[in-house]
């Protein structure tokens, strides 16, 4: 085997970095189940709610960190794609769509269509002004929302149910949980299966010299724009799941305030790894809930916790892993590596 492409096959390329084994994602996914089970057993259902929110807010944190991380695409407007899914499902239940099957794709739908929108004209630019452009779209819809009272306006639009599956009731918070479980792993799949493709590691070396793959003849807008819009629609995914765990949606959604909050969860946990979203978003809001739970200044605690771990984990929470495993590689390398001079000799 040619040793330079054994190389390249190694876990630390940024083609395969922070990529799941299979006995991790089933660990993750056991404990997951097994978590509301524990919190109904010890009278805790309000936990469970927490535990809905955390996987909700990772599959969005999740859907920017495929922009973000494996794309290069620094975007400030993902708050737009989570609330068009929000109000995509909000507003059909207002005109008596409440089927789950129906009004869910179809807020997915409408996220990736602003997605694709959006990115049609803001990848055409590059770097800040990419940002900015992205920001403006977020607020453009924030305003949007706030200015239409049959919406809502200022106050958002309530629902009156959850989307109903035949068959199953998601009214209980159990219930809801292992929907939003089932519905976010089922995305998280897909995302696995994107990052890992070929797809997604041509994504990757553009993110890494986009002017080289455009070079080789990669068709690096094209390939842009279909991350761009997987992640908005991801994204609005997340909203009607969001829609339904907060029984409404409100403008706030929309803001760049949201935006920021989920590009803040794909730090902490790791841009460009597949678990840190997840991880970032786990962090972000158990630490959010359990010190606001102790004081009014929970904010300022939570802001000098999270520079902690950005100045700890530079490069996120996800990549302590592979710290650990380098050093733990460095000892096994040096007698190798003599052997191999012994050999030469």
């Amino acid at each position: 085997m040619n040793p330079t492409s054994a190389h390249l096959r190694t876990p630390e390329t940024p083609l395969l970095a922070g990529l799941p084994g299979p006995w991790t994602a089933i660990a993750v996914v056991l404990a997951l189940a097994i978590y509301p089970l524990i919190m109904s057993s010890l009278g805790e259902p309000f936990y469970i709610s927490i535990g809905s929110r955390v996987l909700i807010l990772a599959l969005a944190a999740s859907a920017l960190n495929l922009a973000l991380g494996y794309g290069g695409m620094i975007s400030l407007g993902h708050a737009a794609f989570l609330g068009a899914g929000g109000y995509g499902v909000a507003i059909l239940a207002k005109y008596g769509v409440v089927a789950a099957w129906v009004a869910i794709p179809a807020a997915v739908g409408l996220a990736a269509f602003a997605a694709l929108v959006i990115g049609v004209i803001s990848l055409r630019t590059r770097g800040v002004y990419f940002i900015m452009i992205t920001l403006a779209f977020a607020q453009l819809f924030y305003y949007l929302a706030v200015s239409l009272p049959e919406f809502g306006g200022d106050d958002g639009l309530p629902l009156s149910a959850r989307s109903e599956i035949p068959g199953l009731s998601l009214e209980s918070d159990l219930a809801f949980y292992y929907f939003v479980l089932f519905t976010a792993g089922l995305a998280f799949v897909l995302l696995y299966r994107l990052v890992a493709s070929r797809f997604g590691r041509a994504l990757v070396a553009i993110r890494e010299n986009e002017r080289r793959m455009a070079a080789i003849g990669y068709p690096v807008f094209r390939l842009k724009l279909m991350a761009f819009v997987l992640s908005g629609g991801l994204a609005g995914l997340a909203g009607a799941l969001l829609a339904n765990l907060s029984m409404g949606v409100t403008p706030h959604t929309l803001t760049w305030h949201q935006s920021g909050l989920l590009m803040v969860m794909v730090i902490i946990g790791g841009s460009g790894y597949f678990w840190g979203g997840i991880t970032g978003a786990a962090i972000f809001l158990l630490l959010e809930e359990t010190i606001s739970t102790h004081t009014e200044h929970w904010n300022l605690i939570l802001g000098a916790l999270l520079l902690f771990i950005v100045l700890v984990a530079p490069n996120g929470v996800m990549s302590l892993r592979e710290r650990i495993l380098a050093a733990r590689r460095a000892p096994a390398a040096v007698p190798g590596k003599s052997t191999g001079e012994e050999n030469a000799r």
